[in-house]
């Protein structure tokens, strides 16, 4: 005999459904917030002091243009950018029900969001510019916990991909999609290597260049192998992913290298037209909003426990994590568009995330990924190991026992 559900809980289904919908597109308005925070840093770092001539004579500013515009004016958007998402953080903290004042504060109540942004991005303007060199140092470090997310998140969306298109070991299922997607990865990843190879290295003086690459392909085949190890055996797709991930940043490493130098070739359209750079500098933005929003949102990866059963009044995810993502975010756009220099930024027209200070950032970001991802996967190497050995210590001592017992 079929249950009938009482008007009163189809009511309330109803309402949580309707409040989880408008957390779930709350997302969105803040990532376009973020967006256009991106682009105000740029505005103001390459036509701020040409557009904004009032600031001159504000005495915090002066009359140059390095403390209000060019780098300064970055540190300043990116300083009010991080205020408004740590406030919003502190008051979203601990909310788990869709239900209360936070969650509505959260999802809605955008208007008064608006003012307090706008004020959170005008104040930096009125602090001293030792306080603004000093969030500088600070956002460096916070840019490096982002990147340390991020790789989180990309860690956990391996490990995602692999449950969910490679088969079990202990099942006859084929996998062929897995198999399929794993070929792609690392036929993707050398050709990736051969590429860069192939841009990057003009000619035998390009030392650096050539380390770098030979160096990532070595870092690819030894993911490859550690996963093949038979007490692993986790198969081709996470390592041929993140293998891939590999190349990306080795690829973004030396494309951020200094435009001079015999290593270094660009594309011109035209006499005055560097297309290449403005079409990087746009990729560049989105993939700084996207990165920021995809981590953002992956709360779970954060987690110390996943195994918890969500009801239908939880939140769909966890709003703290997800504006404390998007404050280090805040830092982390300030660090590359002054390319991580604070005394000497380099603040060209169109260009972001180049010089050494952001090759190098890339590289060790690269390197922390294969280490992060070979440390995961001989844990579970030491894991099996062990087990193993206390399978067989357990024998061991159980075989003298039964012998004295039936003697």
């Amino acid at each position: 005999m079929a249950k009938i559900q009482s008007p009163e809980l189809c009511k309330d289904s109803g309402v949580h459904e309707a409040r989880k919908t408008q957390s779930l597109r709350a997302r969105y308005v803040y990532g376009l917030i973020f967006f256009a925070t991106n682009l105000l840093a740029w505005f103001i770092r390459d036509y701020g002091a040409k557009v904004f001539h009032g600031l001159h004579h504000n005495s915090v500013c002066g009359a140059g243009d390095s403390k209000c515009f060019q780098s300064g004016g970055v540190l300043r958007v990116s300083l009010g950018c991080f205020i408004f998402f740590w406030l919003m953080f502190a008051t979203t903290f601990g909310t788990r029900k869709l239900q209360g004042v936070r969650n509505s504060w959260h999802s809605g109540c955008w208007v008064l969001k608006f003012l307090v942004y706008a004020v959170s991005i005008a104040s930096p303007f009125a602090i001293p510019n030792i306080f603004i060199q000093l969030y500088g140092e600070i956002a460096r470090m916070g840019a490096g916990i982002f990147l340390i997310l991020q790789l989180i998140s990309m860690l956990h969306l391996i490990s995602w991909c692999n449950k969910r298109w490679m088969p079990d070991p202990r099942s006859n299922q084929c996998g062929l999609f897995g198999l399929f997607l794993s070929t792609v990865s690392f036929i993707a990843s050398f050709a990736g290597v051969a590429v860069l190879y192939i841009l990057y290295v003009p000619n035998s003086s390009c030392v650096f260049n050539i380390f770098t690459i030979i160096w990532t392909a070595i870092l690819v085949k030894i993911m490859m192998a550690v996963s093949l190890h038979s007490k692993v055996n986790e198969g081709l797709l996470s390592s041929g992913i993140m293998g891939s991930y590999i190349v990306f940043l080795c690829w973004s490493a030396l494309h951020s290298e200094p435009r001079t130098g015999k290593c270094y070739t660009e594309m011109k359209i035209g006499k005055d037209g560097n297309w290449a750079t403005i079409i990087s500098f746009i990729i560049a933005i989105c993939s700084i909003v996207m990165a920021t929003f995809s981590t953002g949102i992956d709360s779970r990866s954060f987690q110390f426990r996943n195994d918890e059963m969500q009801s239908e009044e939880d939140a769909p995810y966890s709003y703290e994590v997800f504006h404390i993502v998007f404050a280090v975010g805040a830092m982390y756009f300030a660090m590359l568009f002054i390319s991580w220099e604070l005394k000497h930024p380099i603040t060209k027209k169109w260009s972001i995330d180049v010089g050494w200070a952001s090759t190098w950032v890339k590289i060790m970001n690269e390197w922390l990924a294969a280490c992060i991802y070979d440390d995961v996967v001989w844990v579970c190497i030491t894991d099996a190991v062990t087990s193993v050995f206390l399978c067989s210590l357990e024998t061991g001592l159980a075989s003298p026992i039964e012998e004295t017992t039936y003697k």
